[in-house]
């Protein structure tokens, strides 16, 4: 039987054990694991930066699903106007019903380079999910303009379900070469990632705010 108890209410996340247990791996995670990390570093890691905005993957898939004209439902309430860096965790999932999906990557809109970034740590298989979230983003972001876009070369997976993971580790080391540097593209993505690590650091990060609750 799955274990469906609650973890960890942390501001619009909820976590089962069922989404922590997918930490331990080898597993591929899910939009909560996601959501919830999003969330951590809005409120903790960067809540002395104004400018960055993470967005959900919840919200995420809803855009790419409505009309153009409505997308300002979704991204006016997260104050979108005055972020400069907007980062999407995007899957491959085409389906407005359900969640999931098979393969996780990273799209980076910065204002300031008039650019989307798209990090694909398996080099190309969300390609066409980034471009065409891009396009279908763009009209709203410009108000009819044009916006660069930029496949980035980033460290590869050695895996089939550390997408999720390498998601988690590039946002966040972009995150923070924006905040010292405040520009994206000379970030260098090359830097090993230990997956492994980063899965028992974000279980310790989830058990400590449990326990201080």
């Amino acid at each position: 039987m799955a274990k469906t108890y609650v973890v960890l209410s942390f501001h619009e996340t909820l976590l089962h054990q069922s989404d922590v247990d997918l930490l331990s791996g080898p597993y591929w995670l899910n939009d909560t694991i996601i959501s919830f990390y999003f969330e951590y570093l809005e409120k903790v890691v960067f809540s002395d930066v104004k400018d960055i905005l993470f967005v959900s993957p919840e919200v995420t898939q809803c855009i790419k699903m409505v009309a153009s004209e409505e997308i300002k439902i979704f991204l006016e309430p997260l104050n979108i106007e005055a972020k400069k860096y907007v980062f999407f965790a995007l899957n491959d999932n085409s389906s407005p019903d359900t969640a999931g999906g098979l393969h996780w990557s990273l799209l980076v809109y910065s204002k300031m380079e008039n650019s989307f970034f798209h990090f694909d740590s398996s080099s190309g298989a969300n390609h066409n999910v980034a471009w065409d979230f891009a396009g279908h983003l763009m009209t709203y972001l410009t108000r009819g303009g044009l916006i660069n876009f930029m496949d980035k070369e980033c460290i590869q997976q050695g895996n089939g379900y550390d997408c999720g993971v390498h998601v988690i580790c590039n946002t966040e080391r972009l995150a923070e070469h924006t905040r010292a540097h405040r520009e994206l593209s000379s970030c260098d993505m090359m830097v090993k990632i230990n997956t492994n690590a980063k899965r028992k650091e974000i279980i310790s990060i989830i058990q400590n705010l449990a326990s201080s609750r």
